[in-house]
């Protein structure tokens, strides 16, 4: 699966702790010109109620909340994901080829049971905040860029759609993946900005260039006092109009 030419890379980062913030920054940008990302601060207080209120309102919704757990408890999820009417949700691919097995077979059930479109399923690699300093403790001795790759692999083995991955390891993905593996890429900061608690970050035409497919950005844009204009000055970066 690919991008369509016109669909707006930029997934915006609903990063609010209750509906009055995100549904204000929702109101303030069109939903034609990106996507909106729900992650689990949000979801937990706000619940599916709000997801069903972005969707009604037109926005792709990406449902970010990394399901990681035994193969039918993962994949029940999944589908209730799906009948939310969601664009793209994620598991952690490390929860196994079962699992991924299972969450794949459970958004396509419920996308036929419900008539609607099979939602994009990602699967999480190495979490942008971590460092490669970082790894040995939870017991990985090789290089993010090495287990990245593995695990979207596996995914891949497995039926997904893409990944979650930084920039830094796109160019190695898209190779070893090919074309139509969908690469989403968090950690994204326009020059100048502040990396905030992201370790491996990357500018948008970075990690267009890169060979990232869609690019999450929280702050610069959800916290910015114009979110339409900041959006716009992103795209503009990629020769685009939002």
């Amino acid at each position: 699966m690919t991008r369509p030419v016109q669909e707006s890379p930029i997934i915006v980062a609903l990063d609010f702790a209750d509906a009055a913030g995100a549904l204000a920054v929702a109101g303030r940008l069109a939903p034609d010109a990106c996507a909106l990302k729900v992650g689990k601060e949000l979801f937990t207080a706000e619940g599916p109620a709000l997801v069903r209120e972005l969707v009604g309102r037109g926005f792709r919704v990406f449902l970010d909340l990394k399901f990681h757990d035994i193969p039918n408890t993962a994949a029940q999820a999944c589908a209730a994901a799906t009948r939310l009417g969601v664009w793209m949700l994620n598991v952690h691919a490390s929860g196994g080829a079962a699992m991924l097995a299972a969450a794949r077979d459970a958004v396509d059930r419920a996308a036929a049971e419900t008539g609607r479109p099979k939602p994009l399923l990602i699967a999480v690699t190495v979490l942008t905040s971590l460092r490669a300093e970082d790894l040995p403790a939870v017991g990985i001795a090789d290089a993010p860029g090495a287990q990245v790759l593995r695990l979207a692999q596996l995914a891949q083995a497995n039926g997904l759609d893409g990944v979650v991955c930084s920039s830094r390891e796109a160019v190695a993905l898209r190779g070893a993946c090919g074309p139509r593996f969908v690469l989403v890429t968090p950690g994204i900061r326009p020059a100048g900005a502040d990396a905030n608690d992201q370790a491996r970050t990357a500018t948008p035409s970075e990690a267009i260039a890169a060979g990232a497919d869609y690019l999450v950005i929280g702050r610069p844009i959800a916290h910015a006092p114009d979110p339409q204009a900041a959006l716009e000055a992103i795209q503009r970066t990629l020769g685009r109009t939002a």
